[in-house]
């Protein structure tokens, strides 16, 4: 696998093929990084949610929640989400965001990886409310996790990408029909990290 750092202080395109992806390893909040850990983690009402892989029916290692417009329900995995009001942290983040990469979101997905055991498996967000071709903007707080993408055809190496404190990653274009994604599990300790994917669900 081959690993990825972006050097400079805006966002900067990753070379992935068939792909176009953007990291900025620190997205310039208004929110102190700390600060915005320590809120996401108290204020929201987190859920221990279960989905269906393969036929079956598991707990997800990690916590969610859904934010965002009224209406836009978000399905995946067998998983229904209404979302709750927006926040006024997820608010601010937002507009920030939207300022930042020139897109419009109106809904956002939190994750709460408690520690090394939490993950997500590998997985495309294509669901057909993000459209064929969907902006997701991803920004992280807490502890440094690792964020793989693999190939779907196979037809290029995985690559990692470390996704820093405060760090903002954009997936956009055809990223989502060529490439999975996914946070393993790792055997070091790893603290609490909480990532927001910033995304517009579409009129279906």
């Amino acid at each position: 696998m081959s690993s990825l750092f972006a050097s400079g202080e805006g966002l900067e395109r990753l070379p992935l093929p068939q792909a176009e992806v953007y990291l900025q390893r620190r997205f310039p909040s208004s929110i102190a990084v700390d600060l915005a850990l320590e809120r996401l983690v108290a204020e929201t009402n987190w859920r221990g949610e279960t989905i269906r892989l393969w036929g079956k029916t598991v707990a997800q290692p990690r916590l969610t929640a859904w934010h965002g417009d009224p209406g836009r329900d978000y399905s995946y995995s067998g998983l229904i989400m209404k979302p709750a009001p927006w926040t006024p942290l997820l608010q601010t983040l937002k507009s920030e965001i939207e300022r930042s990469v020139g897109e419009i979101f109106n809904s956002v997905l939190l994750n709460y990886y408690r520690n090394e055991r939490d993950s997500v498996g590998y997985h495309s967000d294509n669901e057909k409310e993000l459209g064929p071709e969907p902006a997701i903007a991803s920004l992280s707080f807490g502890d440094t996790r690792i964020f793989v993408f693999k190939s779907k055809r196979k037809l290029h190496r995985p690559v990692r990408v470390p996704l820093e404190d405060g760090s903002l990653l954009l997936m956009k274009g055809p990223t989502q029909r060529h490439w999975l994604h996914a946070i393993e599990k790792e055997a070091q300790p790893r603290g609490p990290r909480v990532n927001l994917t910033f995304r517009r669900i579409l009129n279906c």
